[in-house]
């Protein structure tokens, strides 16, 4: 059963009821012809990173893995090693395991200036392997997730794809609300029907669950971004809320002099477990006289990740920074990374996230299908509504999404200037009188 709606001037009415609704779906629509192409990609390019660790111990495993042999050389040997064998223009850092049997990992720039890893035998010095980092495969993926192989330029289509799927999912939730003789329970319930029907009931069912599992991935992707990322970054700053690791050197204190021996790297790890950093262990040696070592514990668990700023020549710590010692917002945006990664509280995480993935992968598909299957011939089928007035809470509401997601308010503005200027001109998404079906 349908009607016709009176071909009526709304425009000074606030919109409400069917009219709020379908001006909703039409946004909802606007924000998905974007959003969904994007969110499939990501999806399977954030689910492979998920397993990591897996796949590069599958896919690596005759560079990761070797055989006890005897006691382990020294780690300047084993650079050595690296030197001789490609060159070292800059050597970056060393991962060690404590698990016999497992390589050490060397970053370096070769004498090409290509920042590589190398994989060596820590009983014999061999060099099993050496590949560019930008050729690994997991960097490569993760590269593709955050910006499209497209360097700075494509991952601003990336932030902007992640700041529309929040409109989308915020509005996917108005559309999903049971309403009419639409219950809690109809709206809960697995998908029934069949074609169409079936279809749009299986994706604002996925929908629901994708909101509640999406959305907290989206947020804690956004510190990551150029813009979002860069104002989180500058409020910190002037907020005194900085992380206060020393990773990329920062505020790193300098040796006590710029004269004297190096101590070897053994002395550092010793000094390292000594102040009870737990293993893996990422040390970075000084490039200059007066710089020091850095090392920290390369654990997944951010409360175990214990920073060392170590002299270079007396062994002395000159600094120690714990986990817990950061500001409030810097500890909640490097647990909300942990969380996005599936690192934050192990297999259930990592769990989540894939189950996340792959709604996110069907909220796509069947988006598509029932948007194809509800088309006009002829017609992409956008939604249109009578033109009618927002109401001061939705204005409010559009505008702090703006403040907060400046990429996505900077194209709506341009979005609206275009309507302005050419679509109206040409009839795109023009209001028309309303076909209401009762659902």
């Amino acid at each position: 059963m349908s009607y016709e709606t009176p071909a009526v001037d709304t425009a000074d009415v606030p919109a409400r009821g069917a009219t709020f609704y379908r001006l909703v779906w039409k946004w909802h629509f606007l924000a998905a012809l974007y959003v969904l192409p994007f969110m499939a990609i990501l999806s399977v390019t954030g689910t492979l990173y998920l397993y990591k660790p897996q796949i590069e111990a599958w896919i690596y495993a005759d560079r990761m893995v070797v055989p006890v042999t005897g006691e382990m050389l020294s780690l300047e040997t084993q650079v050595n090693a690296v030197e001789e064998a490609v060159g070292v223009t800059r050597l970056r850092g060393i991962t060690i395991s404590d698990q016999p049997g497992r390589s050490t990992v060397i970053e370096f720039n070769d004498d090409d200036r290509v920042r590589s890893y190398a994989w060596v035998n820590p009983y014999t010095a061999e060099l099993l392997a050496v590949t560019p980092r930008d050729e690994t495969l997991m960097r490569m993926i993760k590269k593709f997730h955050g910006e499209l192989l497209l360097g700075g330029f494509g991952t601003k289509f990336v932030e902007l794809a992640a700041h529309w799927a929040i409109v989308m999912f915020v509005t996917g939730v108005i559309m999903w609300w049971p309403r009419n003789n639409r219950s809690l329970k109809d709206a809960t319930r697995l998908p029934r029907g069949t074609g169409r029907k079936w279809w749009r009931e299986a994706h604002l069912f996925s929908g629901m669950m994708a909101t509640v599992l999406i959305v907290p991935i989206l947020i804690t992707g956004l510190p990551w971004t150029d813009i979002f990322g860069g104002g989180l970054s500058y409020v910190q700053t002037q907020t005194d809320q900085e992380s206060r690791s020393l990773r990329f050197g920062g505020n790193a204190p300098s040796s006590t002099t710029s004269e004297g021996v190096q101590i070897p790297f053994a002395s550092v790890l010793d000094i390292a477990k000594s102040e009870g950093l737990i293993a893996p262990y990422e040390l970075r040696s000084p490039r200059k006289p007066e710089e020091a070592f850095w090392i920290r514990s390369a654990s997944t668990n951010r409360f175990e990740q214990t920073e060392l700023v170590i002299d270079q020549y007396s062994g002395e710590v000159l600094a120690r920074v714990n986990f817990d010692e950061n500001p409030v917002l810097a500890q909640a945006i490097s647990l909300g990374i942990s969380f996005h990664q599936g690192e934050l509280y192990g297999p259930l995480n990592i769990v989540q996230n894939t189950l996340a993935a792959i709604l996110g992968v069907f909220l796509s598909v069947s988006g598509f299908v029932a948007w194809w299957m509800r088309r006009p011939a002829g017609s992409i089928g956008v939604p249109t509504t009578p033109d009618a007035k927002l109401s001061a809470g939705v204005i409010i509401a559009i505008v702090v999404m703006m403040v907060l997601l400046p990429l996505m308010g900077l194209s709506l503005i341009v979005a609206l200037c275009l309507d302005w200027l050419l679509f109206k001109r040409i009839g795109w998404f023009q209001s028309k009188p309303t076909n209401i079906a009762a659902e």
